[in-house]
């Protein structure tokens, strides 16, 4: 397959086929993250993509799993991306599931017939950048969309059969606005009842311009910000992941199972004096 870098993809999806259907991301406004702004946003030829997939499908016809990039490919035309499953699905007769970036505004400018036809096609897993639950912070880091409308979109894909991957940032408010966004990302997370989250620390990038209202967290700040909306969380079905490399300290588990020995080990941690309490801590090389 031909990329234009660059590309990105969820950790989770390492071991899929890619194809590059679209470049950069439709909005790109958000002033946390440096992932497209070198890019200009434009949709790649139907018929190359179409072509690409039935070149692969001769070179890999085992292919299972297949993610579409780039940035919220759920806000393709309706028709555009149907053509693309129904490619997909003829060329990989084992295919099991196909998974994209989403946004809320994408998935409900959808009707439920159109997402039930997409579901039917083995569109799968909708990743989802929740970032915080607080329209405050979200309007603060020129997030276009609204709290409310991706607590919908998330409850609307999930009963028609989707699994919805939803991500928060960790630090996101900063100082001035943490408990806002510590209080409404856990409000937001239980609405939605997500069957996957993970959770990053938001660490800014080269070339962020970042609000001026904005003050980082500490490392230690950080920890105890994710232990706050970790035990503020009723939630009766999610996996939960926080170990990119991002986090100070890699945590797995499921809700509700597993919610008592993450807060626990959150709060070891926090009492074992390991972490910075006066600045970011040692932050990674790669994110």
């Amino acid at each position: 397959m031909r990329y234009e870098e660059p590309l990105f993809r969820p950790p989770a999806e390492a071991e899929s086929l890619i194809f590059q259907v679209a470049f950069g991301c439709p909005h790109n406004t958000c002033r946390f993250c440096g992932m497209y702004k070198t890019v200009k946003y434009r949709l790649r030829p139907e018929s190359e993509v179409l072509a690409e997939i039935a070149g692969a499908g001769v070179r890999h016809p085992e292919t299972t799993r297949v993610f579409l990039a780039d940035g919220d490919v759920m806000a393709l035309p309706f028709d555009r991306l149907k053509t693309y499953l129904e490619a997909l699905r003829a060329a990989f007769p084992r295919l099991c599931r196909v998974n994209v970036y989403a946004n809320g505004s994408s998935i409900l400018g959808k009707s439920a017939t159109q997402l039930e036809t997409l579901r039917k096609l083995k569109l799968h897993t909708l990743y989802m950048g929740l970032e915080s639950g607080s329209q405050e912070v979200l309007d603060l880091f020129g997030k276009t969309e609204r709290a409310d409308e991706m607590i919908s979109a998330v409850v609307t894909a999930q009963k028609l059969g989707f699994r919805c991957s939803v991500m928060i940032l960790i630090g996101l408010g900063g100082q001035f606005l943490r408990e806002e966004h510590i209080r409404q990302t856990a409000f937001a997370l239980n609405c939605m009842q997500p069957a996957l989250l993970s959770a990053l620390r938001f660490i800014p990038v080269p070339g962020l311009v970042l609000p001026d209202r904005y003050a980082p967290v500490t490392e230690f700040q950080a920890v105890e910000e994710l232990r706050a909306i970790l035990s503020l969380l009723d939630l009766n079905r999610t996996v939960f992941r926080a170990n990119h490399t991002s986090n100070p300290i890699p945590l797995a588990g499921r809700f509700p199972h597993d919610k008592a020995s993450l807060c626990r080990e959150l709060s070891f941690q926090l009492a074992s004096g390991s972490l910075d309490e006066y600045g970011p801590g040692t932050v990674p090389l790669f994110l």
